[in-house]
């Protein structure tokens, strides 16, 4: 073989992705002897149609089949309490806060459409996919006229429930503790710890919150407020301004707690309960007699003698001390002895 000879190499055949209708139909136009007319032309679109018709419905079908292999777990969130009534249930932004976000993994999402026919409410829930197909099923009910609900609640308290079981009911979903199965033995599973570092992305949520004076924020109560909305914990930094700001459109006075006493506090509060204890005398009942015959010839004046000792840091006075110049209340040593002068 000769030095400069140059070798072909033959690449592989690429396979051909099937043709849509609508390609076969623009193929077939742009030949020079078509001789499709406009009725030609109408029966290839209609094949168009039904072919991405059909592709949409299986694509839906494998999303919902994937949906439903690791589906959302739903815990009641609410219990009502009325008479001898009680049950909980899972409030629907409970319900479609853990659907929907599973639905999009997924390419799919949820709506609903009200109406009312002759006195009756009408919900019907549609989950729609990314291609276009969607599959929809509806109940009815009358107003819910318990309580002392108007008739404008009434309505939205059916509404809000006929969205709540009618989105379960399309996704094959149930919650757990169900209130329409008593008698169920099904428990809701165990809760997960966070993780060391999910627990750094709680504390930096935590730090982030402004708690009122004298509260601090209770790590483990964000965490389980985290995980009952999302059943997820905040796994990664971006998650972190979410979560803040999640919590700082709800109202959860439930996350304070009172700020532990540091170890200094508790010593100052300590030696003055204890120097209170050792330094109080017993009533003397000769000095309260003399003490009112003098208020009775003197005037209440008497009772505004000023103590020896000024704390100038505190403003305390008092009588006795146990070490020279030292408060007993903030252990400084800026005291004024008024017998003194100094």
């Amino acid at each position: 073989m000769a030095k400069n000879a140059i070798r072909t190499i033959e690449s592989p055949e690429t396979p051909q992705t099937p043709q849509s209708p609508i390609e076969r139909m623009a193929a077939l136009v742009a030949h020079p002897d078509s001789k499709i007319d406009a009725a030609g032309m109408a029966t290839l679109l209609d094949a168009q149609l039904k072919y991405e018709a059909n592709e949409a419905r299986k694509a839906y079908a494998v999303a919902m089949a994937a949906f439903k292999e690791n589906p959302p777990k739903i815990i009641k969130d609410r219990t009502v309490g009325y008479n001898k009534v009680s049950y909980s249930h899972a409030s629907l932004a409970n319900v479609t806060s853990c659907i929907n976000k599973a639905l999009s993994e997924h390419g799919l999402s949820a709506s609903w459409v009200t109406s009312q026919v002759n006195g009756s409410v009408n919900v019907a829930c549609k989950i729609t996919h990314i291609l276009g197909h969607s599959e929809e099923t509806s109940l009815s009910a009358a107003p819910d006229t318990s309580g002392s609900k108007n008739a404008i609640q009434a309505i939205g308290s059916t509404v809000t429930y006929l969205q709540r079981y009618t989105l379960l009911a399309l996704t094959g979903l149930a919650t757990y503790e169900d209130d329409d199965g008593k008698g169920s033995d099904e428990r809701p599973p165990a809760v997960r710890p966070p993780t060391g570092e999910e627990w750094g992305f709680i504390d930096e949520v935590c730090k982030a919150i402004t708690p009122p004076d004298g509260m601090c924020v209770d790590r483990k109560k964000v965490a389980a407020l985290c995980y009952t909305a999302t059943q997820l914990y905040p796994y990664h930094a971006n998650a972190v301004p979410r979560v803040i700001q999640w919590l700082a459109e709800k109202d959860r006075p439930e996350i304070y707690v009172p700020k532990p006493k540091d170890e200094f506090d508790e010593h100052v509060e300590g030696y003055n309960a204890e120097h209170t204890r050792q330094h109080s005398q017993p009533e003397d009942p000769v000095a309260r007699e003399a003490e009112a015959t003098a208020a009775a010839k003197f005037g209440e004046e008497n009772d505004q003698v000023p103590c020896r000792f000024l704390c100038n840091a505190c403003s305390h006075e008092y009588d006795e001390f146990i070490k020279v110049d030292q408060c007993p209340k903030c252990l400084t040593k800026d005291v004024i002895d008024r017998q003194k002068g100094n």
